[in-house]
C-alpha cells in the first residue's frame, strides 16, 4: 500500500483491490460484448456470469467507504461526505451520459425499437435528467428496454451506489460491528431468496423503476455493502503471494462457468450465484486486501485502477452500437469478434481520455473548490511573514 495526500486523504491505499475493480470492469466490456450475440438464448453466453462484476464492485464499494470515512466522522460533516462522493462520482456519470447522447440514432435497429422515432428534444431531455441521476420512469424510456438511465445504461448500478452512501452517511457509519453482522444476514438470506426462489435463478435485473426490479435492485445493493464495511471493520485479511493474479484468475474463472441447472433448474445456478456473491467475493477482498505488489504489478494495477470507473461507465454506449449492428446486419461471428476487439480498445482508450483530459483536471478543480478549507486572508499574510 502506498501513502496518498490530500484533504482527508492521509490513508494507505489499497492498491490490489484498485487493479482487481479494473479487471472486472474489463471482464464487464467483454461480456457485453458477447451479449450481442447471446440475445435470444443467453445460457450460452461464454463469459456467463460477467453480470456479478456489479455484484462485486458494490462490495469492494462497502469495505472502501467503510475504510475510508468510518474514522473521520467528526472531522468531516455530512455536507463533505456528500461533496466528497458526488466529486468523486458525478462527472463521469455527466460524460456517459454524453457520449450516449452522441451515439444514440446510431443504434437505431429491432434490438432498439423507439430509436428511430425519439425526437431530439426528447433524446436531450433524457440526457439532461440523466446528468443528475435521478432515475426515468418506464414512460420516459426512449429505447425500448425500460431502462432508468437510457443513454448509459450501467448507470443504473451508480443509483443504487448513490442509495448506499446516502444510507452510510445517514446512519451506517454509526453501527457497531454487532449489528452490522445482523444486517449482513438478513441482506444475504434476501439475496438468496431472490436467487433461489425467485423466477430467474439470477441476480440479474435491477435497472427499471418498478416494484420487481427494485427488489432485484436492493437484494444485489445491500449483502455486497453491508458485507464490504463488515470485512473492513473485523480486519480479516488473507495474506498470499501473487495476491492480485490469483484473485484476477478467481474472478475471470467465477464468471466464466457456464450457467449451472439449465432452464429445467433454476435454482442450482442461484445457489452458485448466492454462492459467489457470498463467500467468493469477501474471500477475494481479503486476499486482495491483504496482499502487497511492487514494480510493473502496481503500475499495472493502477492503471486498472485508474481507468476502472469511466471505463465502467462509458463503454455502453459503445455496445449498444455494436449490438444493433450485428443484430440487424446478421453479422457472423468471426467477423464481429474482430470488431468486438477493436471495441475493447476504443473503450479502454476512451476511457483513458476521459480520466485524463476531463475527469481528473475537473476533480481537482471541484476539489480545490469545495473541499480544501478556506484560510482566512490575515492568517494567511502573517504567515508569509
Amino acid at each position: 500500500m502506498t501513502q496518498r495526500t490530500g484533504y482527508l486523504q492521509t490513508k494507505a491505499h489499497y492498491e490490489i483491490l484498485d487493479g482487481l475493480r479494473g479487471v472486472a470492469a474489463m471482464l464487464v466490456v467483454i461480456f457485453h460484448t458477447f451479449e450481442a450475440y447471446h440475445m435470444d438464448n443467453p445460457f450460452t453466453q461464454l463469459l456467463n456470469h460477467g453480470y456479478l462484476a456489479v455484484d462485486f464492485f458494490f462490495l469492494l464499494s462497502g469495505f472502501v467507504v467503510a475504510y475510508a470515512y468510518d474514522d473521520r466522522w467528526g472531522k468531516m460533516t455530512q455536507a463533505d461526505f456528500y461533496k466528497r462522493r458526488l466529486i468523486r462520482l458525478q462527472p463521469m456519470v455527466i460524460m456517459g451520459n454524453i457520449i450516449g447522447a452522441a451515439l444514440f440514432y446510431f443504434q437505431s435497429s429491432a434490438m432498439f425499437p423507439t430509436v428511430h422515432t425519439t425526437p431530439v428534444w426528447k433524446m436531450l431531455l433524457v440526457m439532461l435528467v440523466g446528468f443528475t441521476m435521478i432515475p426515468l420512469l418506464p414512460s420516459m424510456d426512449i429505447r425500448g428496454w425500460q431502462e432508468m438511465h437510457p443513454l448509459d445504461g450501467p448507470a443504473w448500478s451508480l443509483f443504487f451506489e448513490y442509495v448506499a452512501n446516502l444510507l452510510y452517511a445517514l446512519g451506517l457509519h454509526k453501527v457497531s460491528k454487532k449489528v452490522l453482522t445482523v444486517l449482513v444476514v438478513l441482506s444475504a438470506a434476501l439475496l438468496i431468496h431472490l436467487t433461489v426462489m425467485g423466477p430467474r435463478g439470477d441476480v440479474i435485473g435491477g435497472w427499471t423503476i418498478s416494484a420487481k426490479e427494485l427488489h432485484v435492485g436492493f437484494a444485489r445493493l445491500l449483502f455486497p455493502f453491508f458485507a464490504g464495511m463488515l470485512l473492513m471493520r473485523v480486519g480479516k485479511r488473507i495474506h498470499i503471494r501473487h495476491a492480485f493474479a490469483l484473485c484476477s484468475l478467481l474472478l475471470l474463472v467465477l464468471f466464466a462457468i457456464p450457467r449451472i441447472g439449465g432452464r429445467e433448474h433454476l435454482w442450482m445456478n442461484g445457489i452458485y450465484e448466492s454462492f459467489c456473491i457470498i463467500v467468493m467475493f469477501p474471500i477475494i477482498v481479503a486476499m486482495g486486501a491483504g496482499g502487497t505488489v511492487t514494480g510493473a504489478t502496481e503500475k499495472v494495477c493502477k492503471f486498472f485502477g485508474d481507468v476502472s470507473y469511466p471505463l465502467y461507465i462509458t463503454h455502453y454506449p459503445l455496445i449498444y452500437v455494436y449490438t444493433a449492428w450485428v443484430q440487424r446486419d446478421n453479422i457472423p461471428w468471426p467477423k464481429g469478434a474482430v470488431f468486438g476487439v477493436l471495441l475493447f480498445v476504443t473503450a479502454v482508450a476512451m476511457a483513458y481520455a476521459c480520466l485524463k483530459l476531463y475527469d481528473e483536471p475537473l476533480r481537482k478543480w471541484l476539489t480545490n473548490r469545495f473541499l480544501y478549507k478556506q484560510i482566512p486572508q490575515k492568517i494567511s499574510d502573517a504567515a508569509k511573514v
